[in-house]
C-alpha cells in the first residue's frame, strides 16, 4: 500500500476504544486529493509522529485538547512536503512541520505550520528530538524540575524520546540520573549509550528494592510520564522539596476504571506536605510554548557537539500506523516511534 498522486489514504476514529484500541477502532478510508484555495497549500506526509496523547483524543473524556470525532481524520503530528501553495512563505518542495493527521495530503492555511526548508537534515526530527518530545524533557526538567549539579534525578520510560533526552540533560547539568525502562536491553542502552547512572528494569521482581538500592541519596527530581506501579515505587523515595514535572501517565491511558485496592489520595496529599513537594502538570506548548526558540537552540547546539544522542524507530507504511500505536502504548517502542508515510510509487 504505497502513496500515490491520485488517492488520499485516510485512518478515521470508527469508535471510541473501551481500555486498549484494537482492529475496529480505526477504519482505513479513501479520498479524493484535495485542490488547494487562496490561501491554502496542499501537504504530502512524509513522516507521522505517533504518542501516546492520541490515546486521550480517542476518548471522549473531559481533556485538555479537543476529542476526535468518530468519523474524524485521526490527529497527529506530521512532516509534510508542500506539493502545491496559495501561500506567501511556502513553495513547493519545502518540507514543513504540520498537523495533518494520519492521512498522505492534507490542507493548511499555515496556522501552526513550521517551514523547514527544501532539504533539512533528519527531517523526521522535527518530530522528536528536535521537537515536541524533546521540547517536553527540556522544557519541563529545567522550568519546572530546576535541577542542581549533584542532585539524583529519576525518570521513567529512560529509553522513550522523552524519557532519554530527560537523562541526559540531566547529566549535562551534573546531576546524578537513575532510569527505569523495561527489559535488560532497555535499561543497557540507557546506561551504556546514553550515560546513564543507573537504570532499573520495571519487570523485576523487586523492582522497587532496586531502585532505592540505586538512589542511596533519595530522589531529588522525578519526572513522571508513566504513573502506575513506578510511581508507587519512586515516591517514598522523594527527598524533601523535591520536583516532580508531570507530563503524561502513559500505564493509565487504557484504564476504564480506577484501580482496585485502598483510597490513597491522603497518604499522598499528606507526602506532598510533609516533604513539601512540587508536583506540576504541564501541556507543552501550552505551558512553555514562548521558550521553544530558545530550546530549539540550546538543543541544535547539544547535538551538533555529540552531547545528545537520540534513537529513532521508524516504521514503513501508513497502513501499519494503528497496529504500531497499540504497541507504543504497550511499551513496545525503542526509542522515538515515528511511521514513514511517503513511501510514493517508484520510490521514495
Amino acid at each position: 500500500m504505497t502513496q500515490t498522486d491520485r488517492t488520499n489514504r485516510q485512518w478515521l476514529l470508527a469508535e471510541r476504544p473501551q481500555g486498549e484500541p484494537n482492529k475496529d477502532t480505526l477504519r482505513l478510508s479513501e479520498a479524493d486529493i484535495p485542490d488547494p484555495g487562496e490561501g491554502q497549500m496542499l501537504l504530502r506526509t512524509e513522516y507521522l509522529s505517533l504518542d501516546p496523547y492520541m490515546r486521550g483524543r480517542m476518548s471522549d473524556a473531559e481533556s485538555y485538547a479537543a476529542s476526535v470525532e468518530i468519523g474524524d481524520v485521526m490527529v497527529g503530528g506530521t512532516v509534510a512536503q508542500v506539493v502545491r501553495s496559495n501561500l506567501k512563505g511556502f513553495q513547493p518542495g519545502d518540507y514543513v512541520l504540520s498537523f495533518s493527521g494520519w492521512q498522505d495530503y492534507a490542507l493548511s492555511d499555515g496556522a501552526g505550520v513550521t517551514n523547514l526548508g527544501q532539504s533539512p537534515d533528519h527531517p523526521s526530527w522535527a518530530l522528536g528530538i528536535l521537537g515536541m518530545p524533546g521540547f517536553t524533557a527540556w522544557a519541563g526538567l529545567t522550568q519546572i524540575g530546576e535541577p542542581k549539579s549533584g542532585e539524583t534525578i529519576c525518570v521513567a520510560a529512560a529509553t522513550g524520546p522523552v524519557g532519554a533526552t530527560v537523562g541526559q540533560i540531566g547529566k549535562l547539568l551534573g546531576c546524578r540520573v537513575v532510569g527505569i525502562a523495561g527489559g535488560p536491553e532497555k535499561c543497557a542502552h540507557a546506561v551504556d549509550d546514553l550515560g546513564f547512572d543507573a537504570c532499573i528494569d520495571h519487570h523485576a521482581a523487586d523492582f522497587a528494592d532496586q531502585l532505592a538500592k540505586a538512589s542511596p541519596d533519595g530522589i531529588d527530581v522525578y519526572f513522571e510520564n508513566v504513573g502506575g506501579k513506578v510511581l508507587d515505587a519512586v515516591l517514598p523515595l522523594l527527598n524533601d522539596h523535591a520536583r516532580v514535572p508531570v507530563c503524561g501517565l502513559v500505564s493509565q491511558y487504557n484504564a476504564t476504571k480506577l484501580p482496585d485496592g485502598p483510597d490513597r489520595l491522603n497518604w499522598l496529599m499528606g507526602l506532598i506536605l510533609r516533604k513539601k513537594l512540587k508536583m506540576q502538570g504541564f501541556i507543552i506548548f501550552d505551558s512553555f510554548g514562548s521558550l521553544y526558540p530558545e530550546f530549539a537552540r540550546q538543543m541544535s547546539d547539544w547535538i551538533e557537539a555529540g552531547k545528545i544522542k537520540y534513537r529513532e524507530e521508524v516504521i514503513d507504511g501508513l497502513e501499519n500506523a494503528p497496529e504500531a500505536f497499540i504497541g507504543l502504548l504497550r511499551g513496545d517502542n525503542f526509542g522515538k516511534r515515528v511511521i514513514r508515510v511517503g513511501q510514493k510509487e517508484g520510490g521514495a
